[in-house]
C-alpha cells in the first residue's frame, strides 16, 4: 500500500523519502516571494507581504530576532511565529550565558535542530515553513533552513511563488561585491520579474543589517519608494 507511507512522519517510503517532509516543502511554495541577499557591506532581507483579504492589513513577514539578526518565515504563518519566537529565546539564552552576541550560524543551527526533531516522532509533523536568517557577526551571513532540518549558507536565498524566475535572474546578475543599496534595487527587479507586477511600497517589506553598525533596521515606505523609482529608471 504505497499510499500508507504519507500517514506518519516516521515511515520512509521504498525510495527512502519522508513524504510528510515533502508536503511541508510544498506548503512553503505557496507563500508570496521572499528573499535574502548577502552583500559586501551587510545583508538585505526582502519579502512581499501576504494579503489575506481586502479587509485586512498586509501581514508582515520580516522579523527582528536580535539586534544584528533578522528572519523571514515563508510558509504557514503559525509555524513561522513559533520558530521565530524560539529563535529569539535562543538568542537571549546565548547572551545571558556567554555575555556575547549570538553567531548567526548558531541561531540557524538551533532552528534546524528543532525542525529536525519534528521529523522523528509519531503524532508530530514537520514545520511547513522555510526560515531565511540573515545577519552580521564577524561578516555578513545568510542561511536558509529546510522543513526536514537541513540548513545551508547562501549568497542569495529565495522562497515562494515565482522562485525559479528570480533565481535565474540572480544567477545572471548577482555579484558578491554588491553593496546593499545596489542589492535592494536588484532584489526589487527580481520581485518584479517573479511576480509579473510593478513593485509597490504598500506590500513590499525590506530590512537591512549593515556591517557598519550591526543593527537590524526596516526601511520606511518613503525609502522603499525611492528604490522603486530607481528600478523604473
Amino acid at each position: 500500500m504505497t499510499g500508507a507511507y504519507d500517514r506518519a512522519i516516521t515511515v520512509f517510503n521504498p525510495e527512502g523519502r519522508l513524504l510528510q517532509v515533502e508536503y511541508a516543502v510544498t506548503a512553503t511554495k505557496q507563500t508570496p516571494i521572499a528573499m535574502g541577499i548577502r552583500c559586501q557591506d551587510g545583508v538585505v532581507l526582502m519579502a512581499l507581504r501576504m494579503i489575506v483579504s481586502p479587509l485586512t492589513d498586509p501581514t508582515e513577514k520580516i522579523s527582528k530576532v536580535d539586534e544584528h539578526v533578522g528572519a523571514i518565515a515563508a510558509g504557514l504563518m503559525g509555524d513561522g511565529m513559533v520558530l521565530i519566537d524560539r529563535c529569539r529565546l535562543d538568542a537571549q539564552i546565548f547572551r545571558l550565558t556567554y555575555n556575547d552576541i549570538p553567531p548567526v550560524k548558531y541561531l540557524t543551527k538551533k532552528i534546524a535542530e528543532y525542525k529536525q526533531l519534528h521529523t522523528l516522532y509519531a503524532g508530530s509533523r514537520p514545520f511547513g515553513v522555510m526560515i531565511i536568517l540573515g545577519g552580521v557577526d564577524d561578516r555578513p551571513q545568510l542561511f536558509q533552513t529546510h522543513p526536514g532540518g537541513a540548513y545551508f549558507s547562501y549568497k542569495v536565498a529565495v522562497v515562494g511563488e515565482g522562485k525559479e524566475k528570480a533565481i535565474e535572474f540572480f544567477k545572471e546578475n548577482y555579484k558578491e561585491e554588491l553593496k546593499m543599496k545596489d542589492a535592494i534595487v536588484l532584489g526589487l527587479k527580481a520581485i518584479q520579474i517573479a511576480s509579473g507586477e510593478k513593485p509597490s511600497s504598500d506590500i513590499i517589506e525590506i530590512a537591512v543589517i549593515s556591517m557598519a553598525d550591526k543593527k537590524f533596521r526596516k526601511l520606511g515606505k518613503e525609502e522603499i519608494e525611492s528604490f522603486i523609482s530607481k528600478v523604473e529608471e
